[in-house]
């Protein structure tokens, strides 16, 4: 800032120089024409003599030629002495290596894989439902239960014919382990025993789906079935549980990052309405393009300690596809491009009298404003920022910065 003072200051003194050399000059012409110039002219405009006053014109405008010429070599020799040659004030950005992460931008929506709508397995009267909206669940918590039709009875009666069937069994086998009886005796009853526990269990497992439990331990959302409504089995929709710990975004990726893109690479997911940001990692990545779209499937697990998030809310997805330890990154604003559809910036050359240069560069991967250059420039370069568009190649330059 004081070197940019100092070359105001200085061009300001030689302004004024010039201004007072032009007035000396002037005044030379003048006194050298004759302190009664104007007498002179308007005597021989009262004589009227025509010719007279050609001559005079053309000697006047010979005289201000002649002041227009020194005056110019006034000019030429101040900014010769001086060095101003009204040069371009541009300013410069040094070209540092650096850290670069590219990420790519997804947007997408929150889900669980535990998020369901739970329906009977058993027709039947909705006989009692236990639960209401709200309510926090465990993992096999009775919900609701469904009129049996008298098949526990007929459970009771089975269990009794059981009993009856294994002591028999055990008899027979004891008799046969001492030779006593015989064989068919015993195959008989242990065919009979086994039987009877397949109808057992068989009826047991209708007797549990008039129950219904928690499949999971979650929070009961909703309850869409009313207690003594009729429900068909697989149809009735009775309540709905979901559970916020196994949160996922699932997004679609363009096959082109099918190589940069896979299982443990680093995500950061944005939430807008709760302005909050979580870190993670893509937990699935499919083995499998889509041909409709060229598109792969992945899965990005979401961290929910707090429970904030809900399922269905929208996310943004920064996936850092790619990462370059010792990159050299410039401003996108400052690139121009050929005819020949070459990039290009301009770089400053030179200590004590610095000139533009043009520089052919392959660009790789942008990221906001920035781009990285992969070859045409090196770490230390000054590239020429303000004043980019305007520099020519070779043009000397002077550098506000």
């Amino acid at each position: 800032m004081q070197y940019l003072e100092k070359d105001i200051q200085k061009t300001n003194q030689q302004k004024t120089m010039r201004s007072i050399l032009k007035l000396i000059v002037l005044s030379l012409i003048i006194v050298s024409c004759g302190g009664n110039k104007n007498e002179s002219v308007d005597s021989l405009i009262a004589e009227g003599n025509i010719e007279a006053l050609k001559e005079k014109r053309s000697a006047l405008n010979e005289e201000q030629r002649t002041a227009a010429m020194q005056v110019k070599k006034i000019d030429s020799v101040l900014e010769l002495k001086s060095g101003n040659k009204n040069l371009p004030l541009v300013s410069t950005i040094v070209v540092k290596d650096t850290l670069f992460n590219h990420y790519l931008e997804l947007q997408g929506s929150v889900e669980t894989k535990q998020n369901i709508v739970i329906s009977p397995e058993y027709n039947g009267l909705l006989e009692r439902i236990y639960v209401k909206e709200g309510q926090r669940v465990n993992k096999g918590q009775l919900l609701a239960k469904i009129d049996d039709g008298g098949i526990s009875q007929q459970l009771a009666q089975m269990e009794t014919q059981l009993a009856l069937a294994k002591t028999t069994f055990e008899r027979r086998q004891r008799l046969w382990e001492q030779n006593i009886g015989s064989e068919i005796e015993y195959l008989q009853a242990k065919a009979q025993y086994e039987g009877q526990q397949n109808s057992v269990a068989q009826m047991r497992s209708q007797v549990g789906k008039t129950t219904i439990r928690a499949p999971f331990s979650g929070t009961i959302e909703d309850v869409i079935a009313e207690q003594g409504t009729v429900v068909a089995s697989g149809q009735t929709q009775i309540m709905r549980l979901v559970s916020l710990e196994d949160m996922y975004i699932e997004a679609e990726i363009p096959e082109d990052y099918l190589t940069s893109v896979s299982e443990n690479t680093p995500v950061t997911i944005n939430f807008p309405i709760l302005n909050k940001t979580v870190d993670s990692k893509v937990r699935q990545a499919s083995n499998y393009i889509s041909p409709s779209n060229r598109t792969f499937r992945i899965e990005v697990a979401v961290p929910n300690k707090d429970k904030s998030i809900k399922p269905n809310l929208t996310a943004r997805l920064k996936i850092n596809d790619y990462t370059s330890e010792k990159a050299l990154l410039i401003p996108l604003s400052v690139i121009s491009e050929n005819a020949d559809g070459e990039q290009y910036v301009y770089i400053a050359e030179g200590e004590d009298t610095p000139v533009a240069k043009r520089q052919i560069i392959e660009t790789g991967r942008s990221q906001g404003q920035n781009i990285e250059v992969l070859s045409g420039l090196s770490n230390g370069d000054f590239v020429i920022k303000e004043g980019a568009r305007t520099v020519k190649e070779g043009q000397e330059l002077q550098i506000k910065n």
